[in-house]
């Protein structure tokens, strides 16, 4: 049963009131003369019609440039939903067929939640929802908790709002519950417990970890007992990539899964445990159809949905009705089936793309034995691990200062024409808290063709050779 969770809320979203100009769109009748909103007619919009070409299911030739007319589709623009509607303002939870048709995708890919007194607001893309959360849950000088490398956009909003980051241990299998758990038994006797759990829990960016089934649930019991609110942001979740296997044992497959095959291969949400309604889920289009769409949502429970929706009526009002048009008709051309076909032969494609980045980083890298490749098996990225007290000059030339190592790296790295993100960006160090001399650095598979994709990695690899001189 869905708990009353409410003193959690932030003393901003405990001061949110309706906003009374929303109220009297209840009286907008077709025999009423309607003064009371600013309302354009839709004579004086600039736009009277708008298409686009989109691909069409099944998606059989994969997601590469589009190829002829039989795997494309021209849309018109109103088909499905008027355009003066979608050009118009707009209730604060979004397009109601859009809401719908995501809501009837939620059921299919997670089935029965458990917290059935659940509902789901559009935003504008994660990055919103993840402020929105923040107003709405927390206050300055609250405590969260956040993985030991987590988003380093994530991080610098919290940080903005004066909250306190404590850590979470993680591992290549994500957050580790047992050391978790530690953390808030030891807590500070009289201080507040950390108002909320972030965790990307999918494809992390940026280690690309995946947190199994029976990790999440044991989290899932520890943010119960200590009254916590798990905020699952998941960008990745339809990027759960097929498993690695070297190249020499590689037996490639033309079969693609059925749809219930792949929809059982997809690790459960946090959803799924949510007995309490305490979980907060943040998905987002960015990465599975553009990020230009600026589209995403949050599910939680109902009184949660309010809270948001009186957020989002003095800030933001609605989502784009631009790309809420597009999305939608594009959407309901392909169906719930269709959409489908497009998850699936997006994974093929970045699950070969994987291949190549991983394919030629055991090549170049594996013979470095201070170097691991770790591989992702959902997400756009992947880390290469460096054992810093591995240079032979580490004392003399760097300090034994892991940090200058890596700019090191970072810097002659970006010399030859290779660019890679420094894993320090993305870790939340504690005061006083000893720096670990493994150092890491974060690549994406996903941002250039396959050919750039393995020079930039074989460069890496060169990089580190100059370096370690």
């Amino acid at each position: 049963m869905t708990k009353d969770l409410s003193h959690l809320l932030s003393l901003e979203a405990k001061a949110r009131n309706n906003s009374l100009l929303k109220t009297i769109a209840q009286y907008k009748q077709p025999d009423t003369a309607f003064l009371a909103s600013g309302l354009p007619l839709p004579e004086y919009f600039a736009w009277e019609s708008i298409s686009f070409k989109t691909r069409k299911p099944p998606f059989e030739d994969g997601l590469k440039a589009f190829s002829n007319e039989s795997n494309e589709l021209v849309v018109e623009v109103g088909d499905k939903l008027p355009l003066s509607s979608g050009l118009q303002y707009a209730s604060a939870t979004g397009p109601k067929p859009l809401v719908e048709f995501i809501k009837e995708h939620t059921r299919l890919v997670h089935g029965d939640i458990s917290n059935d007194d659940w509902d789901l607001i559009l935003t504008a893309g994660s990055t919103h929802a993840w402020e929105a959360v923040l107003r709405t849950f927390t206050d300055r000088g609250d405590s969260i908790l956040v993985e030991k490398y987590a988003f380093a956009s994530a991080l610098e909003t919290a940080r903005a709002k004066g909250l306190n980051l404590v850590t979470m241990d993680i591992d290549s299998h994500g957050i580790i519950p047992e050391s978790l758990a530690k953390t808030l038994e030891n807590w500070e006797e009289g201080v507040k417990y950390p108002k909320l759990i972030y965790t990307v829990p999918t494809g992390q960016n940026p280690t690309g970890s995946t947190i199994p089934e029976e990790r999440r649930k044991l989290i899932y019991e520890i943010a119960s007992k200590y009254d916590i609110i798990i905020v699952e942001d998941e960008p990745y979740y339809f990027l759960q990539l097929e498993d690695y296997v070297e190249e020499s044992n590689r037996n490639v497959s033309s079969r693609r899964p059925s749809d219930e095959e792949f929809l059982a291969s997809l690790v459960p949400s946090f959803l799924k445990f949510d007995v309490d309604g305490r979980v907060i889920r943040l998905d987002s289009f960015s990465k599975i159809l553009a990020p230009g769409t600026r589209i995403g949502s949050i599910i939680a429970q109902k009184p949660f949905i309010e809270r948001f929706a009186r957020d989002f009526e003095t800030t933001i009002q609605n989502p784009s009705g631009f790309a809420s048009l597009i999305l939608y008709e594009t959407l309901a051309y392909w169906g719930q089936d269709g959409y489908l076909q497009w998850l699936k032969a997006l994974r093929e494609e970045y699950s070969n793309k994987r291949n190549v980045a991983i394919d030629t980083a055991l090549s170049t890298l594996g013979d470095k034995p201070f170097v691991t490749v770790n591989i992702p098996n959902a997400g756009m990225f992947f880390t290469i691990s460096i054992d810093a007290t591995a240079h032979p000059h580490f004392t003399e030339r760097y300090n034994n200062d892991p940090l200058a190592l890596e700019d090191d790296i970072y810097r002659t790295n970006i010399a030859n024409k290779s660019v890679w993100v420094p894993g320090s960006w993305f870790e939340v160090v504690q005061d006083g808290e000893e720096r670990s001399p493994l150092i890491m650095f974060r690549g994406t598979f996903a941002a250039t063709d396959e050919e750039t994709l393995a020079e930039g990695v074989k460069r890496f690899a060169q990089t580190l050779d100059q370096v370690f001189k």
